[in-house]
């Protein structure tokens, strides 16, 4: 019986808009408050030890629920989820806005967060749903993947502008017309393919497991930041999230309609873009961090300023992202663009360890920066393309959100982990310098970078492993020399494992 060829939405592009749109809001709102954080300090009289939640709010509820909301996409429907998503974000980011005291602001960044989780996972598998002809889907994906890279850097731009000009509630406010517009947009274009859907029911242990592992996981490393790695809470989250996730796995190994099919994250060349993906994540989170203080503190840039320093960064991405990896995303297999990007990313970042108090923004920061935007963008987009790579359309928004746990994660344990080192070498430069030191306040800074420089220095041996574990475990995708396979998105005629059809690179 001859098989039948899936029909292309003729308003796909247009839905790309808003369904890239809605994924802009999302990153960038996980930089955006990290500008605005010191004027809304100051504004409700948030105390020092609370003001890391602000950000730890958001993050906990978004990295636990990923998951959840990834199967309420397949299971509800990727576009109700989607819009549901983003009308949820805007009123959290509203509520933000108008906080009058820390506990409303610490409310809203954890329902934004609650929304967020929702909001990414259906996005991209809507994506993936969407565009389902090889070509098309690499040039789709280059665009998503150069807004899910870039993003992060115009949230830094955004805050920048926002706060300096205007009031660090516009922050949120900001996130309003971002959702309304890709709401509108997404009710009038999108259309869900027929027969995508995951009619099973919710697995609730599944849920309960992951959601209290990941949020362990999380806080564990926020806690290690800030109370030390062999503090007892510290140790007895990191125990906890190791039980749960453990017993997480156990329960899906053995329930009917598991939350999270083991299949998904057992396929060796999904394995392989989690992995990877969360490795590179901790090493941007690490640069961006530092060369933010680094801007403002030792180089004396203002909030708009820094924001502009990082816009090589993203023309960078896009270009690596749209230029690089699309158009080669169909020839060469995608670890022979993952693992050289991931390379490129690290020698740009190497470049970033030479800073000191007088360096040279043209001659070593503006380089530094292009590079790490071309590696990341050319390696970020075949593997968000291959993250839903042949998988079963009805895992296709799980599939998605465990791309968003490992950013999440990762962002997470690279945020406590290379502050951690950075504030011990930080200390330990300054205590050994004390005794000759010309002035207090210079080496204060000359300790600070010295701080920073080690830190990167890691940073650039993960992203090396990264593009170590990108060539070593994925291995998928002879490009395909006549049309590309009848993707498995239209749902009628996938196979009990799609794992086992050879599908040209990145044909879903």
């Amino acid at each position: 019986m001859p098989e039948t060829v899936p029909s292309v939405d003729p308003r796909r592009w247009k839905a790309l808009i808003f369904i890239a749109l809605a994924q802009l809001m999302v990153v960038l709102d996980a930089t955006i408050v990290n500008i605005a954080l010191p004027s809304a300090q100051k504004d409700l009289g948030i105390t020092d030890v609370n003001k890391q939640w602000v950000i730890t709010a958001y993050a906990l509820a978004f990295g636990g629920l990923l998951l959840f909301g990834g199967r309420v996409a397949d299971l509800w429907g990727r576009k109700r989820t989607f819009i549901t998503g983003l009308a949820g974000f805007a009123l959290a980011s509203a509520l933000g806005g108008a906080a009058a005291n820390e506990g409303v602001l610490l409310g809203a960044r954890a329902l934004q967060g609650v929304f967020g989780a929702l909001l990414a996972p259906s996005a991209l598998s809507l994506l993936a749903v969407t565009f389902t002809e090889a070509r098309e889907r690499a040039k789709a994906f280059g665009i998503f993947g150069a807004i899910a890279g870039g993003g992060g850097a115009v949230g830094l731009i955004l805050g920048g502008v926002l706060t300096q000009y205007m009031n660090w509630r516009w922050t949120f406010f900001v996130n309003i017309p971002f959702a309304v517009v890709a709401a509108t947009g997404a009710y009038l274009v999108i259309r869900e393919p027929a027969d995508s859907r995951n009619p099973s029911r919710l697995d609730i242990p599944g849920v309960v497991l992951a959601t209290l592992g990941l949020v362990s996981l999380v806080y564990g490393f926020t806690r290690a930041e800030s109370d030390g790695w062999l503090a007892g809470p510290t140790l007895g989250l990191f125990a906890a999230a190791a039980v749960l996730l453990l017993t997480f796995v156990l329960v899906e190994s053995k329930v009917k309609a598991p939350l999270l099919p083991l299949r998904v994250v057992t396929d060796r060349n999904r394995a392989g873009v989690y992995a990877s993906l969360g490795l590179a994540v901790i090493g941007m989170f690490g640069l961006f961090l530092f060369l933010t203080y680094y801007l403002q503190i030792v180089k004396g840039y203002t909030p708009v300023t820094t924001g502009l320093a990082f816009l090589p960064m993203i023309v960078g991405m896009i270009t690596g992202s749209t230029q690089i990896g699309a158009r080669l995303m169909t020839r060469i297999r995608p670890r022979l663009l993952m693992a050289p990007g991931f390379v490129v990313a690290a020698t740009g970042m190497l470049v970033l360890t030479q800073i000191d108090l007088d360096t040279s923004y043209p001659a070593l920061i503006l380089p530094g920066f292009l590079l790490m935007g071309l590696g990341m963008g050319t390696a970020f987009m075949p593997a968000m393309s291959l993250a839903t790579h042949g998988v079963q359309p009805r895992d296709a928004g799980v599939a998605s959100a465990m791309v968003n746990t490992s950013q999440q994660v990762g962002g997470a344990i690279g945020t406590a982990l290379l502050n951690t080192i950075a504030a011990s070498a930080t200390t330990a430069y300054a205590t050994s310098h004390a005794a000759g030191a010309r002035s207090r306040d210079l080496l204060k800074l000359q300790a600070m970078v010295h701080g920073y420089t080690s830190a990167i220095w890691w940073a650039v041996g993960i992203l090396l492993l990264a593009g170590a574990i990108a060539f070593t475990l994925i291995n998928t995708g002879r490009p395909g020399a006549g049309s590309p396979v009848a993707s498995s998105a239209d749902g009628k005629h996938a196979a009990e494992d799609v794992d086992e059809v050879p599908v040209p690179v990145m044909a879903h």
